[in-house]
């Protein structure tokens, strides 16, 4: 099968929210793998696209600018009509792919059957011609060595020994976990960890306060005061990370950083981060006030710190 020439551009159309533009990168890393010389233009939500600024093989990004209407639409469109491309992957299926200049386009609207239940199997189903039965690669995130170092900066005031990292925001009040248990299930593991991290945007703080004035353990709440690619720094110095049904969480798996998830109304089947290392917990009856911290304590220390047994 024929595919873009190794010189030309491939344009992917991602998604908006930050959990979700994570779950796209097993597409970019697939037709990075297929077409190793070709550039990648990404078009994005200003604010979770900046988890590509450092991806190696990525050109151009445009952002879609949601409340800039058909005007901001029209914008975009001018300046994406600017480069023929070879191949356009258009993930969010509103069309855009049919308004440019493209020799190949592949959409949602004729995708393949996805694999399995996972959103990540569903992206991926659209480009299925080019890619088959292939396996799906991990989801991925890239730094550089300046996060790295403000990422140590910032956790300086921590003793040494393991990190607890937690998210207890979420952008759905529903699928947020109330910070008391957070609290329990911090106390429940307080000999696993030497000191906590605190992670989340702007509208996290008032969560992440409540948390942070419950814990005995030493923590270092940067709720807020970070970027997305510094939180992704700081959960690479980090040994678990235990959130809600968001963004940090998947940000934490393409990292391979252990990840618990807590769920309530939404699928974990469908929503859970992507990786060898995530496990979730799911709230009896949907109802996240009803999970305990015991409940989440007890899976953290199934998963990630069982005693090996020896084999003989």
């Amino acid at each position: 099968m024929t595919g873009p020439d190794p010189t030309e551009r491939i344009l992917v159309v991602s998604l908006s929210n930050v959990g979700d533009a994570v779950m796209t990168t097993p597409v970019l890393e697939a037709l990075h793998q297929r077409y190793p010389a070709a550039v990648i233009d990404i078009v994005g939500d200003r604010r979770s696209s900046g988890l590509f600024e450092f991806c190696p093989y990525r050109g151009h990004i445009f952002h879609k600018d949601k409340r800039g209407g058909v005007r901001g639409l029209l914008r975009l469109i001018r300046d994406l009509r600017r480069t023929r491309y070879e191949l356009i992957v258009d993930l969010r299926t509103d069309g855009l792919a049919y308004l440019l200049c493209a020799r190949r386009r592949l959409t949602k609207w004729g995708a393949r059957p996805p694999r399995g239940p996972h959103a990540i199997e569903r992206l991926f189903a659209t480009v299925g011609p080019l890619f088959g039965s292939q396996p799906i690669p991990a989801t991925r995130l890239w730094l550089d060595d300046g996060l790295e170092a403000v990422a140590a900066r910032m956790l300086q005031p921590l003793p040494a020994g393991p990190r607890l990292a937690l998210g207890p925001g979420a952008k759905w009040p529903p699928k947020t976990w109330p910070p008391a248990r957070f609290v329990e299930m911090v106390e429940a593991v307080r000999d696993l960890f030497a000191g906590v991290v605190i992670l989340g945007g702007p509208g996290d703080t008032q969560s992440a306060e409540r948390v942070a004035a419950g814990l005995r353990l030493p923590c270092v709440n940067l709720c807020g005061r970070t970027s997305l690619l510094e939180d992704c720094a700081v959960l690479t110095r980090c040994a678990v990370f235990v959130g809600n049904d968001s963004g940090a969480g998947h940000m934490a798996a393409a990292l391979e950083t252990a990840t618990l998830t807590v769920f309530g109304p939404t699928d974990p089947l469908r929503f859970h981060p992507w990786g060898a290392r995530a496990a979730w917990v799911v709230a009896p009856g949907g109802e996240l006030a009803a999970l305990t911290g015991g409940a989440v304590a007890e899976r953290l220390r199934e998963q990630f710190f069982r005693p090996c047994v020896a084999s003989g």
